[in-house]
């Protein structure tokens, strides 16, 4: 186990460092009581900053650049105050192809998150963690206000039109969810770039249809997945999840009165849509979670009544569901990381049963929709890796056409249809990009697409996603943001390139988008391939000589694009001096296909060494140093972080590691956990020899040795369905009996959150304000207790 260090280490000019001490604390130290088995001590209230000053019992320095201590023995004083939590060690053998491993904390998964043991151990921990991030708790809540401080808390987002009414959600002063809203369009006419919804007391009056905040009375987690409305106006369909598990409940309710229609659909994912106004098609999951059942609900019937209309037995192939634009059709898909085939509901015939649209071939892709007398699918195959668009007859599926051929260079990610248009969404050198196309009439020969109008964005680093957009109109809608620029809403005028802003998230708190600096870099890789980052900083306060503390992100899984939008809280930590950075790294899809296929399987490790170019490239160019170096990552990325910490451990100053995906081996091995069998063709089948050593090589759990680790923050929720919280439990439990340093090691476990962390809004903010603290705390950033001479001091200037 790693030694502890004396309270009275010092620092800076010889002065011992000082302990923040509760009273809670110091009466149960008192008493003789463990600080490790202390309760988890609630979170205050937020207050207004004077509130709090007014409030402190001990004169804590003003938090500012100049009266930052840069001093690290804090943790070691914080570390003396409790011990870390032992977790007991059952040796089991793990046997595969021979080789043995022997996990001795295996002990930790339990399915039903019910074992009285392993809930101790996930409370300790959790005990453990407060206690040591006691003496940067107030810190922590003048960070979670300035997060929150930068919210317009009422507020509602770009209308959109659609039949009778506008359709939009508010927000409101101090609640944590939103409420889902419609007014009536009051007159009619085409959907034009310049329409806006009429307010004040001559408009239609606001209506509200859901409000989350009354349905979220009573529970810890509130989250809905889904919120749609049948073609009729006149009724809602709404997914809902009460633990974060991701299992949903779905009611119907009547669109103005609220009244509840016919009985809930339990166990449900949120893949819900309406098939005319009597009829709901819905997803439902095997034992593993996988959706592997699309149904047929007649409203005011029982589910158990309801049609099965395709089983999917293949357990690594999922379900999911899309309507068409034009809300003609509705298109189940069935799909694994490399395969995927679409069937076909022809809604306006009432028909019952699915249609086959493109065939099951193992490496071809498929997505689909549909205008006029065509279906329009963009296809993926080997040959064609980065897509192709084509187009089919109604009555001919078999009789393609090619709209956009494939192209090495271009990424066809994404299309839109409209009644005359189609919006294509690409990726070219990394970026986004859309371009505009004018589609012949209904009835017309349709052949390839010519010219078309790009869409102008000004950031040398951007994020571009399409929103929902009327079908009958010349109108697309899309979403905007950068590092530096606030999520945004346009109109685009697809006949004559007009643009205009329908809405901009309004950022409080002194933000001035002109401080700060976004720029594109390429580091090279190992193997000499150039990898894309986007880097942010505040350009009078960084000095780009090597001394600037940065964070480091990377994700690099599952084809993900993580382009870089817009984030409010990341400028707490922007706005006291440290630079961002995303790695674009190979295992993601920025730079097209071939890029996520050099980052998976028994290419996986270039995933972790792209991330080391990456923070290596950083440090020789003077953006930061090891000394200032911090990592973070979430789930596939949370492994990304595993990985490289036992890697180079060497090369960072501190990681947070979200809810990490580091169990790998044992993970992929047993099909019963859930996306085990879907994700073989992600990291590959460990019952195969080749892909088990390989897998071995890397996987963070089964690679923890004897050496020293920077400081490190480890997440996890309880409900978790994606990662098992016994996974991050295990890689902790590991790192606290091999590691050889003195540094943080911290578990933090939500036991009532899943995945994403808590649901509320405000909830949320709280786990990036912990997280920026644990990162400051890592770096020597957080103000220490004034001395007993300081205090002197200031009382006399007082």
């Amino acid at each position: 186990m790693p030694k502890t260090t004396e309270v009275s280490e010092s620092c800076g000019g010889g002065k011992p460092a000082t302990v923040i001490i509760t009273d809670k604390i110091m009466l149960l130290l008192r008493l003789g009581l463990a600080v490790g088995s202390l309760p988890r001590l609630p979170i205050p209230p937020l207050l207004r900053a004077q509130a709090r000053l007014s409030r402190r019992r001990a004169l804590v320095l003003p938090l500012s650049l100049s009266s930052l201590r840069l001093c690290s023995s804090s943790i070691s004083a914080s570390a003396a105050m409790a011990a870390p939590p032992v977790a007991r060690k059952v040796p089991r053998e793990l046997v595969e192809h021979g080789d043995v491993r022997v996990d001795d904390y295996y002990w930790l998964r339990d399915d039903a998150r019910a074992d009285p043991a392993v809930l101790a151990h996930l409370g300790a921990e959790n005990n453990y963690t407060a206690a040591l991030m006691s003496d940067a708790k107030q810190l922590e809540e003048e960070i979670f206000a300035e997060i929150r401080g930068r919210i317009k808390e009422d507020d509602i987002d770009a209308p959109l039109c659609k039949g009778q009414y506008y359709y939009y959600e508010r927000t409101l002063t101090g609640k944590e969810y939103a409420q889902h809203c419609r007014r009536l369009v009051p007159t009619d006419g085409p959907v034009t770039v310049h329409d806006a919804m009429p307010t004040g007391p001559d408009a239609p009056a606001e209506h509200i249809i859901l409000d989350e905040n009354v349905k979220a009375e009573g529970h810890d987690y509130y989250s809905i997945g889904a919120f749609k409305v049948s073609p009729s106006g006149k009724l809602v369909a709404y997914a809902e999840d009460t633990k974060g598990d991701e299992i949903y409940t779905v009611f119907v309710i009547d669109a103005e009165s609220g009244e509840y229609v016919g009985q809930p659909l339990k166990g449900i994912t949120s893949d819900i849509e309406w098939a005319g106004d009597d009829n709901l098609v819905y997803i439902t999951m095997d034992d593993i979670l996988r959706p592997d059942k699309v149904w047929l609900h007649k409203l005011g019937s029982d589910q158990s009544d309801d049609s099965c209309l395709y089983d999917e037995k293949d357990d690594t192939f999922s379900l999911g569901l899309q309507a068409s634009e034009s809300k003609q059709y509705l298109f189940v898909e069935s799909g694994s990381k490399n395969t995927s085939f679409i069937f076909y509901l022809d809604i306006p015939s009432q028909s019952k049963e699915l249609v086959v649209l493109t065939p099951r071939v193992n490496g071809i892709d498929t997505t689909a929709s549909h205008r006029g007398n065509h279906f329009y699918i963009k296809r993926r195959s080997d040959e064609f890796y980065n897509s192709e668009l084509v187009a089919c007859p109604l009555d001919n599926v078999a009789e393609t056409t090619v709209l956009l051929p494939h192209r090495e260079s271009v990424k066809i990610q994404d299309f839109q249809l409209f009644e005359n248009h189609i919006a294509v969404y690409e990726r070219e050198n990394g970026l986004p990009k859309a371009t505009v196309h004018r589609l012949p009439a209904t009835g017309e020969v349709v052949g390839q697409l010519q010219g078309g109008r790009a869409i102008d964005f000004v950031d040398p680093a951007y994020a571009v996603e399409p929103e929902s957009s009327q079908f009958h109109s010349n109108v697309v809608r899309f979403y905007y943001s950068s590092m530096r620029t606030p999520p945004s809403v346009f109109d685009y005028d697809m006949d004559t390139g007009v643009s205009v802003l329908k809405k901009i998230d309004t950022v409080l708190g002194g933000f001035d988008a002109s401080n700060y600096v976004t720029e594109r870099k390429w580091a090279a890789a190992s193997d000499g391939t150039q990898i894309p980052m986007t880097i942010l900083y505040r350009n009078d306060i960084v000095k780009l000589d090597g001394s600037d503390p940065m964070l480091l992100y990377g994700y690099g899984s599952y084809e993900i694009c993580i382009d870089p939008s817009f984030k409010g809280s990341r400028f707490s930590l922007v706005d006291r001096g440290f630079i961002y950075v995303i790695a674009h790294i190979r295992g993601g899809g920025e730079m097209g296909r071939k890029w996520y296929e050099d980052g998976k399987l028994l290419k996986k490790r270039n995933t972790f060494t792209d991330f080391i170019a990456c923070a290596e490239h950083l440090i020789e160019n003077k953006y930061c140093s090891k000394e200032k170096l911090c990592i973070n990552g979430r789930s596939a990325g949370g492994l990304l972080m595993g990985a490289v910490l036992n890697m180079r451990p060497d090369l960072f100053k501190a990681a947070v590691a979200g809810v990490p995906f580091v169990d790998v081996l044992t993970t992929m091995l047993d099909p019963t956990i859930p996306l085990t069998t879907a994700e073989w063709e992600e990291w590959g089948d460990p019952r195969k020899e080749e892909f088990y050593y390989y897998m071995k090589s890397y996987s963070p759990v089964d690679n923890v040795k004897a050496q020293e680790y920077p400081h490190i923050l480890v997440t996890a929720g309880l409900k978790d369905p994606r990662v098992m919280y016994s996974e991050p439990a295990k890689f902790v439990a590991k790192l606290r009996e091999l590691k050889t340093d003195d540094n943080l090691l911290l578990f933090k476990c939500e036991l009532g959150a899943g995945h994403f962390s808590k649901s509320g809004r405000f909830e949320k903010l709280r786990e990036d304000a912990f997280t920026y603290v644990f990162i400051l705390k890592a770096l020597g950033m957080t103000p220490t207790k004034a001395s007993g001479k300081e205090v002197e001091q200031r009382q006399a200037q007082l």
